[in-house]
């Protein structure tokens, strides 16, 4: 009579356990860098952002420099506040008395990656530069309010 063996197919204890740690160390090695790689994403949506809402104040600057918006003595030339900003404001032209152009700067006041919400740190032109309180006479920049270190080591309330 032959001799039949019997052997079971499918994974032993110890295949089962090797296999299993090779996986526990491939994810510990992977959330890291999976952190890194959301932190970078909020960074270059937060220097976006800034350089979005930097650049439409300038620009509401440079059209009161030229007269073309009407703008109070005391805030230099720069906007009021940021809402000023997506509101717009009335531009003056030349010759043309029936009709008002309204130049609107953005659509709407960009969120703070950071501290995921609306609320800037706003600064005046009157403000010291390193300063937390804004003077509330005119916009002159902004920064977010988050405490956070940068993967550059910086802080983001610096940029």
């Amino acid at each position: 009579m032959p001799k039949i063996s019997f052997q079971k197919k499918g994974f032993t204890l110890i295949e089962m356990l090797v296999t299993l740690t090779i996986l526990a160390i491939l994810a510990g090695a992977i959330m890291p860098l999976a952190k890194i790689a959301i932190k970078r994403e909020k960074e270059i949506e937060l220097r976006r952002n800034l350089r979005l809402i930097r650049e439409t104040i300038d620009e509401y600057k440079r059209l009161a420099d030229e007269k073309k918006i009407e703008v109070e003595e005391e805030t230099e030339g720069y906007p009021p506040d940021l809402e000023a900003l997506v509101k717009g404001v009335e531009l003056k032209e030349e010759g043309k008395d029936s009709t008002t152009k309204i130049v609107k700067f953005l659509r709407r006041i960009p969120k703070d990656p950071m501290t995921n919400s609306y609320d800037w740190g706003l600064r005046s032109f009157q403000d010291d530069f390193d300063s937390d309180i804004w003077g509330g006479e005119n916009v002159y920049d902004i920064y977010t309010k988050s405490q956070g270190i940068a993967l550059d080591g910086t802080k983001y309330k610096d940029w």
